[in-house]
């Protein structure tokens, strides 16, 4: 054999070998699942926790006798000082274990209240054992039996009961949901003290594992909108749920649309006021809000403080909403269309005071509309994304003094300022910001038809917004309702806001099984 070819095949020999011991010396992607499958014990918690420094692994014996067992937690999840003071402490103390002869009679012990401070589970197949590790726990195991006793020692992460940031409480409660799961279902439990209130819980989330909870009232809650809504909670299957959207998306089954399906509050007592109502709520770990289905459209515009007012002050404000968000979405696109193609609208001094404006003004109807469409969202963002104090200081100076400079320098014309202004005003009076997002979407839709063909694009966009409206429901309620139902009665109530004694009977649309509130 030729020396080359010789010393050719030594080198590739050699990086195989290399490549073989590097494959050997890296665990193997499913090395976790195939740890998942072996008998509870120490090594195997080791292996499925393998290249993880938070986990902390002790070996300790019940009662100070021969036994050993091995506890195993993670730093962060569980909390330290609980597993020394509920678990490591009384597990040591002697008279626990008197007469225990093999671990078998310790584990009996154990799950019969040995450790009475935390609540004891008895484990035998590793994907609980470490389910319950990944969820805080601390899991006591035994070699010999191949039997591990978990204990709930979780360490809670994350901020207390706060005052809601974005619905403000005037004359409502002023707590607000927090990212601890438990917590927030406590907020509702301190609220409605009934037993019919049902927690159904699962966990969502290949990786992420993150507890979800459906909450209804039984009793008052269609059976129908229950079934389909853990039906649908069971079928999401995606890597992790970290956001709303993640819920939202696959609960509500829409298709491309801006407009929301879903109540979203921080406030418990919106919540439960939804509840009240007949909706579904769903709740989960790490998100500081609570979501309600199936909404509709007029929910959106309606805040918890109007059953805190009087009701003739509660109505007018109501009325108020829905007038500002017609505004707010037709404004623009109605100046647009009058300036450009139907001046014979305005009335004569109207419309010379709009020429006089625009005299020097070098750009177009249509491009200063826009432009100023534009640029009010990018104030917002800016103002949304930068640190309160800085974002305050850009909202003020690119409102007034930018707004203004422009003016002065004709190359706005102030009646573009004032018609673009007046749109923003109005959509801050939607109390809920993802209707909106909606609204200003469609505004800017709407301008646009304007620019092309004036009143009739605007009539044209309408009447595709409505139709667009009508086509969605979830859970077989209409997004409408109840406007496409024909019930006078409620069809008043969503737009104005009744003495409360008169209000007798929930909504017709929510199917509730129980439909009187009160004699």
């Amino acid at each position: 054999m030729p020396k080359s070819e010789h010393n050719y095949l030594c080198m590739l020999d050699a990086v195989l070998k290399l490549f073989k011991t590097g494959k050997k010396s890296l665990p193997a992607a499913d090395d976790t699942e195939d740890a998942m499958s072996l008998p509870v014990s120490s090594e195997a918690v080791k292996k499925v926790f393998e290249n993880c420094g938070d986990l902390e692994v002790r070996t300790v014996r019940p009662g100070g006798g021969a036994v050993k067992a091995v506890l195993c937690y993670l730093d962060g999840l569980a909390d330290v000082r609980a597993v020394g003071r509920d678990i490591i402490r009384p597990l040591t103390e002697k008279e626990r274990f008197d007469g225990a002869v093999g671990e078998g009679e310790i584990v009996r012990r154990l799950l019969d209240g040995a450790l009475f401070s935390v609540p004891c589970r008895e484990r035998r197949s590793m994907a609980e054992l470490a389910g319950d590790i990944l969820r805080g726990g601390c899991a006591l195991i035994f070699d010999g039996v191949g039997v591990a006793c978990s204990y709930e020692v979780k360490n809670r992460i994350g901020r207390g009961v706060d005052k809601p940031e974005n619905e403000k409480a005037i004359k409502g409660a002023k707590d607000s949901f927090c990212e601890t799961y438990r917590l927030n279902t406590a907020l509702v439990r301190a609220r409605l003290r009934s037993a019919e209130v049902k927690i159904y819980e699962c966990f969502v989330g290949r990786r992420s594992d993150t507890k979800v909870g459906l909450v209804y009232i039984e009793g008052l809650t269609s059976a129908e909108f229950v079934k389909e809504a853990k039906k649908r909670l069971s079928q999401i299957d995606i890597d992790g749920l970290l956001t709303t959207g993640d819920i939202e998306e696959y609960m509500t089954g829409a298709g491309p649309t801006p407009f929301p399906q879903m109540l979203i509050t921080e406030r418990p007592d919106k919540f439960c006021m939804g509840l009240l109502e007949g909706r579904v709520g769903i709740m989960a770990d790490g998100l500081p809000c609570g979501l309600m289905l199936p909404a509709v459209i007029g929910e959106f515009i309606k805040v918890p403080d109007d059953n805190a007012e009087h009701f003739m002050t509660a109505s007018l404000v109501t009325l108020l909403r829905f007038a500002a968000a017609a505004l707010s979405l037709i404004i623009p696109a109605l100046y647009v269309a009058v300036t450009m193609y139907h001046q014979g609208m305005m009335p004569t001094k109207l419309i010379l005071s709009v020429i006089r404006s625009r005299r020097d003004v070098p750009f177009s109807t249509m491009g200063e509309v826009l432009s100023m469409l534009v640029a009010f969202e990018l104030l917002q963002e800016a103002g949304l994304r930068l640190p309160k104090s800085i974002g305050e200081t850009v909202s003020i100076i690119g409102a007034l003094i930018v707004g203004q400079s422009a003016v002065e320098a004709k190359l706005l014309s102030p009646a573009v300022v004032i018609v673009v202004a007046l749109a923003g005003i109005t959509g801050y009076t939607m109390p809920d910001q993802d209707m909106a997002a909606a609204l200003r979407l469609c505004r800017l839709a709407l301008t646009v038809l304007a620019v092309i063909s004036g009143m009739f694009g605007i009539v044209a966009g309408v009447i595709m917004i409505i139709l667009h409206l009508s086509s969605l429901e979830t859970f077989g309620v209409p997004y409408t309702a109840p406007f496409s139902e024909g019930n006078a009665r409620e069809i008043l109530q969503t737009l104005l806001r009744f003495p409360l004694k008169s209000v007798k009977y929930r909504k017709a649309y929510m199917r509730t099984r129980d439909r009187r509130k009160q004699k």
